[in-house]
């Protein structure tokens, strides 16, 4: 059974007394070809049987008042017997290799799960469960899965499989989706825990997933296209997690506190990354960080945390609603060592703001771990910090390195090569020069399902004129500078803005400009930049805010102000919208192809809408009245001379000015 205690607030400095002081045990096993072999080892030293491998919290403090955080644990024994047993019950009514579909929500439930069907030689799909309801279109991308996957079996919990089956014995039901869902095996996450199973026989060798097969399917987080499935096996998530215990000096002794999606990419892999160094991982949800951040702090200050992966939204995030002054749970974050940044950009303004709050609550700045990674390589790639090295970092067009490319170890990474390439020669381009990183690992995926050429295009690279390896093409942009051969990662290849004089930005410049302008009306990572018919536009979130013409107008021409001082690009479109209609990822990227086609088709929950002509200088305004899209509600304004306002009624509410757009439907992806 699990361990549960409380966090609460005191007079006396927070700790975390149980047994999680441990010396730094080597038990010189050599390194194991995958991650669940790791499981047994620790589960059966005698020293580690009793160690936390992961620990949950969840947040009480909406009903208590207090700050107090309810957690729960899983040692290192439990996890590896519970392995066992879900492994034994999966393989009743299904066989090794057989591609199952983990519905679970965040926990430690999901994380037995992830562990068990490795064990058992299953082939996992880890997704976000959708609201059972099936309302709002909030099933698509499962239906995506299970047609991609083909998957023998659902695992979810009792709960929601009898929300299934409501759904599908509903005469109100999609049909479509109701016939993908009968297509599945429903297999009750109650009905395969905590089963009696003989553990005593220590003999029988192990049959789990083998390091060259398939084990996982994790899609790309939709950054730049629909998201796609990447084939990951046994073995390359092994390596990949070894490499990122190297980099960042994990062991015995380290705490992780991560709040990411345990689905997929970062938030998955450092549940192999844990067991892999026999470390011990805080966990809690997304939902939970984004309704109270402040959890974050408190769970890295009671465990005495050492590192804790973060997107880069969220250090701005923190500082604007942290709340740190206003908890009952002092701050100390003196026990970090490794802050680790991921989701390029990564803006040295930002962590140095981060940083200079910070200090005081004793957060030391070599702790900042700017990284790189991918789907396409289980997920970690490199780091710019190093342990024991001068982690004064430079900066590159406001930028923070997300790697370090020269080796201070002749063994350090040997089996990893970074390189920057030429996309249309496909030559390695000088230092200093901006190209696509290609990256060649053992810990590459294996391709995408169901998509050989696309496959061959992205996983095997070849350099011009050069036979031997083969690289994952990242499709992002990037340059090294410096004797220490920094890598600065500086925005994905398909984003590009492409001007009409041959110019090329990176939109997050444009956007980073933009927000700059109205940084306590504008919602910080909820601006979108691209190209729409020739002409740069901005959909900008704006948060609650008096919303008459004038201040709407002065809100748009500050964006277009600020954008051209600060990038000299002229602005053609300006619309400002609702929260949430900017869309993102799970982890916080913007997906601006996606903004696009919405504004395209008229889906951006639209307040104001200025279309700046270049040639005459006159504004053309729109706005949205009442919310309300019946006829003869909408408003037409425009500006003349000095600011003269002419009105006029227009049928339709929101009138959009893309008359150069081209009439089209949803944007085709390659899947």
């Amino acid at each position: 059974m699990a361990i549960h205690f409380t966090i609460t607030s005191s007079n006396s400095p927070l700790r975390y007394t149980s047994t999680m002081h441990f010396e730094n045990y080597d038990p010189c096993f050599p390194d194991q070809p995958v991650v669940d072999l790791y499981l047994q080892i620790w589960g059966k030293l005698p020293a580690f049987k009793s160690k936390p491998a992961f620990i949950w919290a969840e947040d009480d403090s909406a009903s208590s008042g207090t700050g107090a955080s309810t957690c729960s644990a899983i040692t290192y024994q439990q996890l590896n017997n519970s392995a066992d047993c879900i492994s034994s019950q999966l393989l009743l009514p299904l066989q090794r290799g057989d591609t199952v579909v983990l519905m679970c929500a965040p926990g430690l439930e999901l994380v037995e799960i992830i562990f068990g069907c490795q064990r058992a030689g299953l082939l996992s799909v880890p997704v976000v469960p959708p609201d059972p309801s099936f309302a709002e279109d909030n099933y698509h991308h499962l239906v995506r899965v299970i047609s991609q996957t083909k998957p023998k079996a659902a695992i979810a919990n009792h709960c929601y499989i009898e929300r299934v089956k409501q759904y599908k014995s509903s005469p109100s039901t999609n049909k479509q989706l109701s016939e993908w869902l009968q297509k599945l095996s429903w297999i009750s996450i109650e009905a395969i825990k905590d089963k009696k199973l003989d553990l005593h026989s220590n003999s029988v060798p192990y049959s789990g997933c083998k390091a060259e097969e398939v084990y996982l399917i994790q899609y790309t987080s939709g950054a730049t296209g629909i998201p796609k499935p990447v084939l990951v096996t046994a073995g390359a998530a092994a390596h990949n997690v070894r490499a990122a215990r190297k980099a960042y000096d994990l062991h015995p002794n380290s705490v992780i506190v991560s709040w990411l999606p345990q689905y997929h990419d970062c938030g998955l892999m450092f549940l192999l990354l844990t067991v892999v160094s026999g470390a011990t991982s805080v966990l809690t949800s997304p939902a939970t960080f984004l309704k109270r951040p402040r959890i974050w702090l408190e769970l890295i200050t009671f465990f005495r945390a050492t590192c804790t992966p973060v997107p880069s939204f969220t250090l701005p995030l923190v500082l604007k609603r942290g709340g740190v002054a206003r908890g009952t749970i002092p701050i100390n974050l003196e026990s970090m060592k490794n802050l680790i940044v991921i989701n390029e950009p990564i803006y040295k303004d930002a962590v140095e703001e981060f940083i200079q709050v910070f200090r005081r609550f004793g957060l030391n700045p070599s702790a900042i771990s700017p990284s790189y990674g991918l789907a396409e390589n289980c997920t970690f790639v490199s780091t710019a910090w190093r342990i024991g090295r001068n982690n004064n970092l430079p900066t590159h067009n406001k930028l923070l390195p997300s790697a370090r490319l020269i080796s201070f170890d002749k063994d350090e990474e040997e089996d990893i090569e970074i390189l920057v390439v030429n996309e249309e020669t496909q030559e390695p381009v000088e230092d200093g020069t901006e190209g696509e990183i290609w990256i060649s690992s053992p810990s590459n995926a294996s391709g995408y399902l169901g998509h050989p050429s696309l496959s061959r295009e992205v996983f095997n690279g070849m350099l011009s004129k050069r036979v031997g390896r083969c690289y994952v093409r990242t499709g992002d942009r990037g340059v090294v500078i410096g004797d220490d051969r920094y890598l600065f990662v500086t925005g994905r290849i398909s984003d590009i803005i492409k001007l009409p004089n041959g110019q090329e930005l990176h939109p997050h410049y444009i956007e980073t400009a933009a927000y700059n302008s109205h940084p306590k009306i504008l919602r910080g990572g909820c601006i979108a930049a691209f190209m729409v018919s020739g002409t740069l536009a901005i959909v900008a979130e704006i948060q609650n805010f008096e919303r008459e013409r004038r201040a709407m107008r002065n809100i748009c021409e500050g964006i277009r102000k600020s954008i051209m001082e600060e990038e000299s690009v002229a602005v053609g479109l300006i619309v400002l919208a609702e929260s949430g209609s900017v869309p993102k990822t799970t982890s916080g990227k913007i997906r601006r192809w996606l903004a696009k086609e919405n504004l395209i088709r008229a889906k951006i929950r639209t307040i104001m809408q200025m279309e700046l002509k270049e040639e005459n200088c006159d504004l053309a305004v729109s706005k949205k009245i009442n919310h309300s899209r019946e006829e003869g509600k909408g408003e037409t304004c425009k500006l003349k001379g000095k600011g003269e306002v002419v009105a006029e009624h227009k049928l339709g509410g929101i009138i959009l000015s893309l008359s150069e757009a081209p009439t089209k439907g949803p944007l085709l992806s390659s899947l």
